[in-house]
């Protein structure tokens, strides 16, 4: 016997989990396959050393959008309370960065940053307005989509003629001309630049980065902060709301392939053998392993396929974790600023230079860092007296030249511990395991084609309108009763969950409408 369901989600990603708890809580019966032993994708807590665990990919939460917590009623107390961002100096003079201001710069460029971040957050305020909902689909003629292209124009009026110019002319631009108009100090310029470009193959240089920067900015405004018991906690707070809803969520359940018949989508069948059947089909795995894997280009139109294909989709951010058998010295910190997010970015000139390697496929000698040390706020995710720290480092290209053998993994760790120790001296002497895990090994673990978290580029090309590719931007894709509800589809990547119950929402709207 076959069992049926109302809908069967791929993948157990916390986008995945959205959708199936809004799903359920519609009344729908639902099932959750995933091919981990875990729920939560990229967003999980697991040991990577004896009695040291990590938030093995995605490591902060900045992005996770009010209306998922409200929708699925997840507890404040989820996560910690903000994390001031500071930009290392060798010398002990750092740069601090809160929602609130920055300090150890001059007054001037701490004037000229509240006026930025008063613009860029307004900015993001209207984007974040349009993460939250489909994006309408150009060329419909639809009451829908015309109504939602003229809410966006009406949107963009409402910031005044000025603040729409301004708006229009950023939007594109790069944010190494924006930050060069505005600021003379350099690690407050490196700070942001890397906020612009981390996870991206981007540099500050390239269009697009305003953007980026933000998307980043639409969650909370940036406010970045550090859930207790990692990332998987959040995830496991959003599969409980899944299955108090009434999901069935089966992990160790790896999908060979989502079964078409007649033209569209029926069920699936798993590595194991075995079949679920439902007339409704919601993928959280990334569009090309969606479409060219698990459906086949021979079930799609020839033009979509070959558009799919060419998204660009290649990681560029690398994940450093090290045991510490205590805790590091910094020049110029107190203790309890180990609570906080550390960055590695000089200036927004280093932060280019190390993106020149990656275009030809070669790592960074010197990388830009963003880093942590959970275990200081979380005394559980180490020995005690121990600590953990965790680094994302940029840029490690996924075709790498040569590949990531064991040889060129080793010496990129080396480059990076490198560079962490002229800020931090004595942190060789202090690690006792490591675990490096490059855009391959990421795409290995957690089934993201290409190792990138966004499971494709944020550029305009690849946005709002025309996220994953053009003709598939509204989560449906081109086969009867297959759907898109991960990191590819609009809005894109971060723990935000906005895509999940984007999906979610379009499903029950399309269903009432049929």
């Amino acid at each position: 016997m076959i069992d049926r369901y109302d809908a069967i989600v791929v993948g157990a990603g916390h986008n995945g989990l959205v959708c199936s708890a809004l799903l359920a809580k519609a009344g729908k019966r639902v099932l959750v396959l995933e091919a981990n032993e875990q729920v939560g994708g990229a967003a999980v807590t697991r040991e990577f050393a004896d009695g040291y665990s990590v938030s093995a990919c995605a490591h902060l939460l900045y992005q996770l959008q009010a209306e998922v917590r409200k929708d699925l009623q997840l507890a404040p107390r989820l996560v910690s309370k903000e994390m001031t961002t500071i930009a290392l100096s060798p010398d002990g003079k750092h740069v601090r960065l809160s929602a609130d201001g920055v300090e150890g710069v001059s007054a001037a460029d701490a004037a000229s940053y509240q006026d930025f971040r008063k613009r860029m957050t307004r900015f993001s305020d209207l984007l974040r307005k349009y993460l939250n909902k489909s994006p309408p689909r150009l060329g419909a003629k639809d009451f829908r989509n015309l109504m939602a292209l003229g809410q966006l124009g009406f949107d963009l009026r409402r910031l005044g003629k000025e603040e729409m110019q301004e708006f229009l002319r950023l939007i594109g631009m790069n944010i190494h001309d924006e930050l060069n108009e505005r600021f003379d100090n350099p690690l407050l310029k490196g700070a942001i630049s890397l906020d612009a470009v981390l996870g991206t193959h981007l540099g500050p240089r390239s269009p697009n980065t305003i953007m980026t920067y933000l998307y980043r900015l639409a969650g909370d405004h940036g406010r970045t902060a550090a859930p207790a018991g990692g990332m998987g906690s959040v995830s496991n707070a959003i599969a409980r709301v899944a299955r108090s809803a009434g999901v069935t969520i089966r992990t160790s359940m790896p999908v060979k392939r989502i079964v078409i018949e007649n033209g569209r989508a029926t069920g699936v069948e798993t590595e194991s053998g075995e079949r679920f059947e439902s007339f409704t089909v919601i993928s959280n795995a990334d569009p090309k392993r969606t479409i060219l894997k698990l459906v086949g280009a021979r079930h799609v139109e020839t033009g979509f396929a070959r558009r799919i294909h060419h998204l660009r989709s290649k990681g560029n951010a690398a994940k450093l974790h090290l045991a510490l058998d205590g805790l590091p010295t910094i020049a110029g910190l107190a203790k309890k600023d180990f609570a906080e997010r550390f960055v590695i970015a000089p200036d927004e000139h280093y932060v280019e230079r190390a993106f020149n390697p990656a275009k030809y496929g070669e790592c960074s000698p010197d990388p830009v860092v963003e880093m942590t040390f959970p275990s200081f706020r979380d005394e559980t995710l180490a020995p005690t007296g121990k600590h953990v720290l965790s680094a994302v480092v940029q840029y490690a290209p996924y075709d790498l030249q040569g590949g990531w053998n064991a040889a060129a993994k080793d010496a990129f760790q080396q480059a990076v511990i490198k560079t962490i120790s002229k800020y931090v001296p004595d942190i060789e002497q202090r690690i006792t395991a490591s675990e490096l895990l490059t855009p391959a090994d990421i795409e290995s673990e957690f089934h993201i084609t290409g190792g990138h978290w966004h499971h494709g580029e944020l550029t305009l090309d690849q946005f709002l309108f025309v996220r994953p590719v053009g003709g598939a931007a509204q989560y449906r894709m081109p086969v009867d009763g297959l759907y898109l509800c991960g990191a590819g589809a609009h809005p894109g990547g971060g723990v935000s969950g906005a895509a999940g119950r984007n999906a979610a929402r379009a499903i029950l709207r399309r269903e009432r409408a049929a």
